[in-house]
């Protein structure tokens, strides 16, 4: 299937460099070696020009780390690139990988690439990278979204209002996009390939032991790796099909039930890029297991609210400032309840420990503290909670992006972003007005009720100590 236009867009429009020796692909986004449509673009690229494909990964360490990642994220994604090395390797395509940013490692290599090829994410701090790339390479250089169903752009031009004005644009046009996507065979294989690199200090890596590469890193050790989930396209491809095979068949009635174990676990595999949207998309319709129903609400999560939070960040240039990402309507209203006396209020610290009055709310941050997971039902109730425990609302959304970011697998994500700010009136409306809270909508201990609330404190317990054990 050939790869849809409206997923490349070219940077810089120029002819492909003459004696180039090989297609350099960057990957950023997309840490995977099949369903990858900006490799398979870079493999057709490099046959119709006769030549190898490397891909490069910079990996970023110290003080220039990317921000807010901490042993638990660093440990997640090293295992999805030992998978990333094998995968493209099988295939004859070198990879090369370094400690440096993604900039410096595509302008450095591309110096003797014919063209470049990168993925795309919307993250401020990736806009900033391919600016980088684009103002410091001389070559050709085409850009292929990998990340959603359908690309931001084509979906809208302009911030969305909610779920209910997005959804029907990307009904319009998602069967464009849900198509699977063949893997290239490569012509000009790279093996026994050497790509210097005039980069300073920077030594190849050997990924054959992830935890060794982890292990040389100056990074934040404080928030220890998890063992619920390994990192790696195999590990989401095989956790897609055990999931799809059981518990799927119950996700239509059970997926707001944090302990019923409906829930399918791709969130961190998605925001790490190990393994593409669109190829759960077709497996999810393919499912033998499951109704309608159930694969249309699984739909309704994998796409139309995933790409709202990408829709979110792509228009909104401070996603993770308060006084930016939040509405003014809601602003507004929480800014004349500001001084409202809270019943309750806790430090940073005792929240991200669990110390509060509330058991429920302490097992949720708990299961995010030790797993890296929260169930989605959970992660709105836990952050109403942070905004009337807070002393002011600013501070309150600024510590919900801190302990979100730092302690979930999939934080620091468009999803991470725009559910934060979802807690203090995105893409919501106004409700009725109560204390703390103003219009903005309130969740109660009474949203407990609608899940079996002592099954999940059990089902927390358990998954703490299989942490504990190892």
């Amino acid at each position: 299937m050939a790869i849809q236009a409206g997923r490349v867009r070219v940077l810089k429009d120029a002819e492909p460099r003459a004696g180039g020796a090989y297609v350099l692909y960057l990957v950023q986004q997309a840490n995977r070696a099949r369903f990858n449509p900006a490799l398979e673009l870079a493999v057709e690229e490099a046959n119709r020009l006769g030549l190898p494909v490397v891909a490069c990964f910079g990996l970023l360490d110290g003080a220039s780390g990317f921000p807010e990642a901490n042993a638990r994220h660093y440990a997640f994604l090293l295992q999805g690139l030992a998978d990333l090395k094998a995968g493209l390797e099988a295939r004859g395509i070198a990879f090369v990988m370094r400690k440096a940013s993604p900039a410096e490692i595509a302008i450095e290599l591309a110096a003797k690439a014919a063209l470049l090829v990168l993925d795309r994410g919307y993250l401020a701090i990736q806009k900033r990278w391919y600016g980088e790339i684009v103002g410091a390479v001389d070559t050709r250089i085409l850009q292929v979204e990998g990340d959603v169903v359908v690309p931001v752009e084509v979906a809208s031009g302009k911030h969305e209002y909610g779920a209910r004005t997005l959804r029907p644009k990307l009904h319009k046009v998602w069967e464009t996009y849900l198509e699977p996507l063949r893997a290239r065979t490569v012509a000009v294989r790279a093996d026994g390939l050497e790509v210097a690199s005039a980069i300073d200090g920077a030594s190849a890596i050997d990924m054959s032991d992830p935890d060794r590469v982890l292990a040389g890193m100056s990074l934040d050790r404080t928030v220890a790796p998890v063992r619920r989930f390994r990192g790696g396209e195999n590990a989401a491809r095989a956790r897609l099909k055990a999931y799809l095979s059981g518990p799927f068949a119950a996700y239509g009635t059970d997926r707001n039930r944090p302990e019923a174990g409906a829930a399918s676990h791709m969130s961190p595999y998605l925001h790490f890029g190990q393994i593409s949207p669109v190829e759960i998309a077709l497996a999810v319709r393919a499912a033998k297991a499951g109704t309608a129903e159930d694969k249309r609400s699984y739909l309704e999560e994998l796409i139309v609210r995933r790409e709202l939070a990408m829709n979110h960040v792509f228009y909104t240039e401070r996603y993770d400032s308060y006084a930016h990402a939040v509405p003014e309507w809601a602003r507004r209203t929480l800014a004349e309840q500001a001084g409202d006396p809270r019943p309750r209020t806790y430090t940073e610290e005792e929240l991200a420990e669990g110390r509060t009055h509330d058991v429920y709310w302490n097992a949720a941050q708990a299961e995010m503290r030790v797993t890296g997971y929260m169930h989605n039902h959970l992660r709105m109730y836990w952050g109403k909670k942070i905004l009337e425990w807070s002393p002011s609302p600013e501070e309150g959304f600024a510590r919900t992006l801190r302990l979100n970011n730092r302690y979930f697998l999939d934080g620091r994500d468009p999803n991470s972003f725009t559910n934060v700010a979802w807690v203090y009136g995105l893409h919501d409306r106004p409700w009725a007005r109560r204390r703390i809270f103003g219009t903005v909508r309130y969740q109660s201990e009474n949203s407990l009720k609608k899940i079996d609330a002592k099954a999940y404190l059990r089902a927390v317990e358990r998954l703490c100590a299989a942490e504990a054990e190892g």
